[in-house]
């Protein structure tokens, strides 16, 4: 297999695993070949242009069927595919002309009748057929190979036939052949379409029921690479009646056999649904769901791939998939140590798991649910987008909505730091999927799981209706069943940095679902039926009937719009006070700036507080009563609320008894719990809050509009 597709929400992602050691496979395989001693070469000398120059002479004189020239051109084959076998000596191999001299030797001499028999007959086609096979390492090469001739005579080396004695030797050049036919092949679309043309699949189809082991996989390895992103190749491997074979070496004990056939399998089923039925109808599901236990993990990782697209074919094709056994190993290789087998693993669930209830259901009965949960924490973005798409499709589920709740996995999905932008939507999605679902017994279900003496599930329970439940359910579920309680309790806690990060969060939103306005904002003063005297009247001495002195000046007033505009003034003017008489009423603790500031609000209705002057105007709102006033001050001072200043904003709130202030702090610092926690004396202010956080969320918690019943 060059490579195949892996899953996406709404899309196929093709994402490229090099063959298995396809390569580097290939190179290794000399073992067999033996020329006797001291004929092999141990490394390239220094003067390697000169030993390959002498190498390619030899072989482009040696043509003749003598056995000196038959074994001279041998050596020269085998000593040049030593030289290829380290990548670096390619390019002087093929500088040197080696390419022309190795290909004329892949057929063998004309044998005149009566001659002698061929010496190494099959031998020289063989080194110089491998020999090519390394060097068909960039695309340039693999074009001047083929236009050199190659391909014809590779596929006739294909057609050899085994006889007595000579067998293994046939089917050593015929595995080199097909070796080779595949490196040159290799991500190759149009050599891929040459080897059709020239005639190279039927024999490599034919040769998938040769005796020989290595035969039959260098075959494969072949028609897997010919068969990638090519439709015409495709077809005309299924009509050679390849699949039955195929199917059959899926069973093989031998993991290089079952390997690569279940890579054809795979390259051939990819963008063809025709193909893919054809393939299920032979019967190659159960042998692919049993290469799940394979001892090869590549297989594994094959037939797990191709399951998933398996269970694109149609609804029953998924039925039979988990029926026949897929869904435990499958669960089993999310815990595996090779990411691409986790991978796999959970592209196949999440496929299962796409529309059907049962399927979901038994994905999460059977244990899957956790290991997805876990891969969301991997470094692989397609690790992790699997993961996420196989929990997307979990959640469509009912009946899993509380096991994924149980085992903190909406806090996971929360918490995932994603890689790639279509997992950020996909769990965005999944977690919309869990609140559409946070009702009736789904939600009498989760309140049950509140109630248990389990401190661990409380808390998750809690921290997901948090942030997924209905406005309308917040009473029942935080203040009738304890809710709160247990958000607070984490809130407390400074054992656990991300306990209470989580439930200064959850606390967060769940004030923000039950107001849409911050408290501030829920605070300012609606327009009032009171009349004003208006702007040209502060400080006009005109029909003034009282004076205070500020800083040492007078400033004038007119006593009915003090008495209209708070209690302050209504009991000192008609009360017992000794200002009830007084012309000229002295006011000893607030500056000029913010006395005027004060009176323009009582005689407009409004006023402009700039940050300077807002902390100062609160406490003279205070201590005057005027409320709206007050608001104003509070909602100016809420604007430049900062880790740093928030506890003493706080005090000052309390001081002044400025309620809304007061709330906003908590919003504040339950929104930037982060950063908080590095301020010195964060957990006193914790502790000292949480009275506050319980008495506002008590308050705004939204009642239920009518009785009704969760079931």
């Amino acid at each position: 297999m060059e490579s195949r597709g892996l899953s996406s929400v709404n899309e196929r992602m093709d994402a490229k695993y090099p063959p298995s050691g396809e390569r580097k496979g290939h190179k290794r395989k000399l073992s067999d070949t033996n020329l006797g001693p001291g004929s092999l070469i141990d490394g390239p000398s220094s003067s390697l242009p000169p030993d390959v120059r002498v190498q390619v002479d030899i072989l482009k004189n040696c043509i003749s069927a003598s056995e000196a020239d038959r074994m001279a051109a041998r050596r020269a084959a085998h000593t040049l595919a030593e030289f290829a076998k380290q990548e670096e000596n390619v390019e002087i191999i093929v500088e040197e002309g080696a390419v022309f001299a190795l290909v004329q030797h892949l057929r063998a001499p004309i044998n005149e009748v009566g001659d002698e028999p061929i010496a190494c007959e099959h031998e020289v086609e063989k080194d110089a057929a491998f020999a090519l096979g390394l060097l068909a390492v960039k695309p340039e090469h693999q074009r001047l190979i083929a236009d050199a001739g190659a391909l014809p005579c590779l596929v006739a080396l294909l057609r050899r036939k085994c006889a007595g004695s000579n067998a293994r030797t046939v089917n050593g050049v015929i595995r080199r052949a097909a070796d080779a036919i595949t490196n040159l092949a290799h991500e190759n679309s149009s050599i891929k379409t040459r080897v059709r043309t020239e005639g190279g699949i039927p024999p490599l189809v034919e040769l998938l029921e040769s005796t020989d082991g290595k035969v039959q996989r260098a075959a494969a390895g072949a028609l897997r690479t010919l068969a990638f992103k090519n439709e015409e190749n495709k077809n005309q491997i299924v009509e050679q009646n390849a699949l039955p074979t195929l199917i059959f070496m899926l069973r093989s004990e031998d993991i290089g056999i079952h390997y690569e056939a279940v890579g054809v399998i795979g390259n051939l089923v990819h963008s063809s649904v025709n193909i893919k039925k054809e393939v299920l109808l032979a019967g190659a599901l159960q042998p692919v769901i049993g290469l799940l236990s394979s001892r090869c993990q590549e297989s594994q990782r094959e037939a797990a791939l191709l399951l998933g697209q398996f269970a694109t074919t149609d609804p029953e094709c998924k039925v039979h998939i988990v029926q026949r056994g897929a869904v435990r190993p499958l669960i089993k290789m999310l815990e595996a140590a090779d990411p691409q087998l986790r991978e796999m693993a959970a592209f196949a669930l999440g496929r299962l798991a796409q529309q059907n209830t049962h399927n979901q259901a038994g994905i999460v009965h059977d244990g899957g649910l956790k290991p997805l949960l876990e891969l969301l924490d991997s470094k692989n973005g397609s690790l992790q987008h699997n993961a996420a798409f196989a929990l997307y499709g979990l959640a469509d589920n009912e009946d899993n909505v509380s096991d994924i709740v149980k085992e903190g996995g909406v806090q996971r999905l929360q918490d995932g730091d994603l890689i790639v932008q279509a997992s950020k939507d996909c769990v965005t999605k999944t977690l919309k999927r869990l609140e559409e679902k946070i009702h009736g017994r789904v939600l009498k279900h989760l309140l049950y799981l509140m109630r248990l003496p389990d401190k661990c599930v409380q808390s998750r329970v809690a921290l997901a209706l948090a942030h997924l439940c209905s406005p309308d359910d917040q009473r029942t579920i935080f203040i009738e069943y304890n809710g709160l309680e247990v958000l607070l309790n984490l809130l407390s806690t400074f054992s656990s940095s991300k306990h209470q990060r989580d439930g200064a969060l959850a606390l967060y939103t769940l004030a923000k679902k039950a107001t849409a306005l911050s408290p501030i904002d829920t605070a300012l003063p609606p327009p009032t039926p009171q009349v004003y005297l208006g702007e040209r009247y502060v400080n006009n001495s005109t029909l003034s009937d009282v004076t205070f002195l500020v800083e040492g000046s007078r400033f004038y007033a007119h006593r009915i719009a003090l008495l209209a505009s708070s209690d302050a003034f209504r009991a000192m003017f008609d009360g017992g006070y000794r200002e009830k008489d007084a012309k000229d009423i002295e006011i000893p603790n607030i500056n000029w700036k913010v006395f005027e500031l004060m009176m323009r609000f009582i005689y407009t209705g409004n006023v402009e507080v700039n940050a300077d002057v807002a902390q100062d105007l609160l406490r003279a709102a205070d201590q005057y009563l005027l409320e709206g006033l007050k608001r104003l001050c509070e909602h100016a001072i809420a604007q430049d609320l900062t880790v740093e200043n928030v506890a003493n904003v706080y005090d000052l709130a309390e001081a002044y008894h400025a309620l809304s202030l007061r709330h906003t702090c908590v919003l504040f610092i339950l929104e930037q719990h982060k950063q908080m926690c590095c301020v010195t004396g964060y957990p006193a202010l914790i502790q000292r809050i949480i009275p506050e956080i319980r008495d506002y969320m008590m308050r705004i918690l939204r009642p239920q509009p009518c009785v009704r019943t969760i079931s």
